[in-house]
Parts: C-alpha cells; structure tokens; sequence
C-alpha cells in the first residue's frame, strides 16, 4: 500500500502509518508482514470500527491510514523510515506506526525528536531493548532503546512489563536512569505519571502469549490485553505519537493476535483523536 500523498494531512490529525520492515529480526522473520493483516482484519466485518469510548472510527474525522514507507530494494530503511515520517510530522500531524519489527522504532523516535526535542517514551515490552549488539548487528530488533538513549533521543523512559532483565540491562538502566516496571512487581492498579506529551512505543510481546501468540518471542508471565487497554485508556490525551510492533502473522494461525493488535490500534487511535 503505496504512502498517501502529505498535502491531504492537516495539524492535529492522527496518521496511521505502515512500516512493513523485519531486516533486524533475530529469531525468525514475519513482522512485515503485520501492516497489511492488521488492516485486513479492521477492515474485514469480523468486529466494528468503534472504540470502547464510543468513539467510531468508521465516521470520525481526524485520521487517515497513510498507507506504508517503501524502503525499496536497496534503500536504507532507517533513512526512508524517518525521511517519511519527518514529512507526516512537518504537517503538524501525529503519527502512529505499525511495525515492523521494533528496530523501526528508532527511525521514528529519530523523526519526533527533530520536530520536538527529547521525547517522554513509555515502552511496553517484555525485553527492555537494551542490548549493544545481538548476532552482530548494532541495529537489532533488541537495541533499539539503548540507541536512542546514546542518540540523546529520549529525556525519559518508562519500561513495564519486563520480564527477562539480564545484569547488563539492569547497569545500562541504572547508568541511562530508566524506570523499569518489571513484570513480576506489576499491580494493575500501576499508571505511569508523566507531565508532558507522551510517544508510546507498544510491543506486542508485552502481552502473555496466551493472549497473543503471534509474536517471535513468547515470553510467559505478561500483561492481559485488558492491562494493556488499561494503560492505554488511562494515558494523558493526545498521545505525540505511537507505535505497535512485533506482530508476527507468520505465528498467528487462529488470527487472534491480530485481532488484539486491532483492538489496541482502535484504542491508542482514541487516544490520539481526543
């Protein structure tokens, strides 16, 4: 789904944006392929367009699906990634993009930092993505927070959910100040406070694989879907900008992991339209 053309956005609307990108999966490949699912299924008469606010998205103006970055045979994904999102935020609009895997998400933290500054991020994980390299690769699926701490992209980072801290995470946490809410101390009556405007960076094995296993890594022991409503629902309006990532179709044989993916796309677009 080729990208729509800018001139069509205005200030304040919300972008749904598709970055269909696994180049830096570990495990196995198939993230790329969430984009174009998790439109099929919003779009496939299964459920309706409503938010659970009232909120329908099938009537409500304010937002438009910009269709997909084309990174290109060739291309430097990251460039591409964040050359289109600077051109979304340049209108004034917000952003919400659907990876992907997570290394996308540093491209388009890249983006929102050049346009605001050192962004507030709270990332919903199960793995804090703090490694300095994996397999070799710098730009890994698992580093993409430690790079935009050292890219002086983020003044504060919020982690919750985690559940597989190694030593060295818990240095780099301690020496960045991260406030990590591991999972084994989460209570759900948890919210995190932040002050200012929020970028939500939202990956899908945050969840317990029970309620979403179409992801590469099934990490035992995460969040319900109704916690992770919850925190969303309960964030400061409007969100600066989002992302949802990690979706793998590859693994989601019964397509209920999309469906969540769906669910959560509806409520984080409530959020962003006010």
């Amino acid at each position: 789904m080729a990208m729509a053309d800018v001139s069509l956005l205005r200030p304040g609307m919300a972008v749904v944006l598709g970055l269909p990108f696994d180049g830096n999966s570990s495990f196995m490949r198939g993230p790329a392929d969430a984009p174009a699912a998790i439109r099929a299924a919003l779009h496939s008469g299964s459920g309706n367009y409503c938010c659970e606010n009232g909120l329908d998205l099938e009537t409500a103006p304010g937002w438009i699906d910009a269709g997909d970055v084309d990174h290109g045979e060739g291309a430097e994904p990251f460039t591409a990634i964040e050359h289109g999102v600077a051109r979304i935020l340049d209108t004034g609009a917000r952003m919400f993009a659907l990876g992907g895997d997570h290394s996308v998400t540093l491209p388009l933290l890249r983006a929102h930092a050049r346009r605001y500054g050192p962004l507030d991020v709270l990332h919903l994980d199960a793995h804090a993505d703090l490694y300095d390299e994996l397999d070799g690769n710098r730009w890994s699926h698992a580093t993409p927070m430690l790079r935009a701490l050292e890219e002086g992209l983020v003044g504060r980072l919020v982690q919750a959910g985690i559940r597989t801290l190694r030593p060295v995470d818990r240095e780099r946490a301690s020496h960045h100040g991260i406030e990590v809410l591991e999972m084994r101390h989460w209570r759900p009556a948890w919210r995190p406070s932040f002050e200012g405007p929020i970028y939500l960076s939202l990956d899908l094995d945050c969840l317990d694989p029970a309620f979403a296993p179409g992801v590469s890594h099934h990490e035992p022991g995460g969040f319900s879907t109704r916690d992770v409503i919850g925190i969303i629902q309960q964030l400061p309006r409007p969100l600066l900008g989002a992302d949802l990532v990690e979706l793998n179709p590859r693994r989601d044989s019964t397509g209920i992991s999309t469906m969540v993916a769906v669910k959560l796309l509806k409520e984080i677009l409530a959020n962003m339209l006010g």
